[in-house]
């Protein structure tokens, strides 16, 4: 039978007070895994209640910095533990490569270990005033905090933003995407295991429209964190602000590798397509724009496409090289823009199909579009998908022009040997991230992550983050001579 799920809210385990559940299905076979409660507004607020209390509570509240990054440390090394179990459950719950979902779970670790090292180390101030006058800042931590998780890389965007939080001392409601919620109670377990109080950590399982909504609008919280699409986060800010919520989003991108001549065109092709597939293109950061100088154009989207055709697609158990697409639902999406491509007569150079022969999972073909126009669709909206849109430039400043031209700024690859050239894109593209020479970077926790424009705003990862989990508190006392 499959296994029937709990939610974890109050240091318990709990159904929803409906008594609903709903399954999340595997990608790859389109079978259920499990059955999880189907959480509403009144299970947020159950949720949010316990997250208050536990943050008045001494038990969390007066806990010592040094001990507080102890406990995440020991949450870290869990991880590390189970992580073939916990890359299974990710693989099976998301469908990616099983590779790329240990090296999910070894980035969740390093989120708490990194973020343990930190816990002691979040300083304030002494200011100058006055002689008689002693200022200066402490930084506190915020209260509750939500964190709405996107389906992609759960238990990685998961610790990404609950590390941080608890760090500070603030507690925390996760509403994980009803596709794959399994390694986020997983997470709740293994807190509940090292020791982190009843209520601190607190995981809501639900429907975005029903569970993340009432999070998102909750009066009570303190802080939202959001990873997902344009139209949610536009959703979930508006219900913030009518709680005067500070929140933190981060939206998406159509980001592009930018491939000059002159670059190492081998290293290049093998990056522009890693930066594609991974995950099946369903990546926020995914390179899903190629900018090609003109006089390599046709010789080096040849190698590209030569490289994808060598790929591995088929169920992420197997570990091939990619897996299935997330659910119908975004296969039909995909499809709908390869539809479109064909209408717009722009080439179709590899791939475009929906694959019946990889299993009965949402298997979809990596796929080059050529020679996209800078105006269309394709080019400007994000596929989410494993679909690469190719658009040629003449010069250095249609290049910025191109890279500059849709209404995200989250990455830029720049793939030159000559670093005067390198340098001036770097300065003027508007992206969070640019890489030069290389796309990711391993995907460091310690690297400041966000975006421009509509890849939304705030940043996570890195020393950065823990300024939007913290308040700053003037004092100032008078000294009596």
């Amino acid at each position: 039978m499959t296994e029937q799920l709990k939610m974890y809210i109050g240091g318990c385990w709990v159904g929803s007070k409906s008594g609903e559940t709903f399954a999340t299905i595997n990608p790859a076979t389109t079978e259920p895994i499990a059955y999880v409660p189907r959480g509403n507004a009144s299970d947020i607020d159950m949720a949010v209640r316990a997250a208050q209390n536990a943050f008045e509570a001494s038990e969390w509240r007066d806990i010592v910095p040094s001990e507080r990054g102890r406990l995440l440390f020991k949450i870290s090394q869990l991880i590390r533990e189970q992580k073939n179990e916990l890359a299974h459950l990710e693989t099976l719950d998301t469908g990616k490569p099983l590779a790329q979902a240990q090296n999910d779970v070894e980035v969740a670790a390093r989120y708490f270990e990194y973020y343990a090292g930190v816990a002691d180390k979040i300083l304030g101030e002494t200011i100058p005033v006055r002689p008689e006058i002693l200022n200066f800042t402490v930084r506190e931590p915020l209260g509750v905090t939500a964190h709405i998780v996107p389906w992609n890389y759960p238990i990685q965007i998961a610790s990404r933003s609950l590390a941080p939080a608890l760090a500070t001392g603030n507690t925390a409601v996760i509403k994980p995407a009803e596709d794959t919620p399994l390694t986020a109670l997983r997470l709740a377990a293994i807190c509940e295991t090292v020791g982190i109080p009843p209520g601190v950590v607190n995981v809501v399982t639900g429907y975005g429209t029903e569970a993340g909504a009432a999070l998102a609008a909750h009066p009570n919280i303190d802080h939202v964190t959001f990873t997902g699409s344009v139209t949610t986060g536009t959703f979930v800010m508006k219900a913030a602000a009518e709680n005067i919520k500070p929140i933190t989003l981060e939206l998406g991108g159509k980001s592009p590798n930018i491939v000059f001549s002159d670059a190492n065109l081998n290293e290049a092709a093998q990056w522009v397509v890693r930066s594609i597939i991974q995950n099946a293109g369903q990546t926020c950061s995914a390179g899903s724009r190629l900018l090609v100088e003109r006089t390599i154009h046709e010789s080096f989207v040849l190698k590209v496409s030569e490289l994808m055709k060598q790929l591995r697609i088929g169920p992420g158990i197997d570990n091939s090289d990619i897996g299935p697409i997330i659910s119908e639902k975004q296969l039909n999406r995909i499809e709908s823009f390869i539809n479109l491509a064909k209408q717009e007569g722009i080439s179709v150079h590899l791939g475009g199909q929906r694959m019946k022969d990889a299993g009965n999972g949402f298997f979809f073909e990596p796929t080059i579009l050529d020679s996209v126009s800078p105006n269309s669709r394709l080019a400007q909206e994000e596929i989410f998908g494993p679909v690469l849109a190719v658009l040629p430039f003449d010069t250095i400043e249609e290049a910025l022009s191109l890279a500059n031209s849709t209404e995200y700024g989250l990455v830029t690859g720049i793939w030159t040997s000559n670093l005067d050239k390198a340098h001036w894109l770097a300065n003027r593209v508007r992206s969070g991230q640019v890489f030069i020479n290389n796309y990711g970077a391993g995907g460091g926790v310690e690297m400041t992550f966000g975006g421009y424009r509509k890849s939304g705003f705030g940043r996570e990862k890195g020393l950065e983050a823990l300024k939007h989990y913290t308040q700053v508190k003037n004092i100032a006392v008078k000294i009596q001579i």
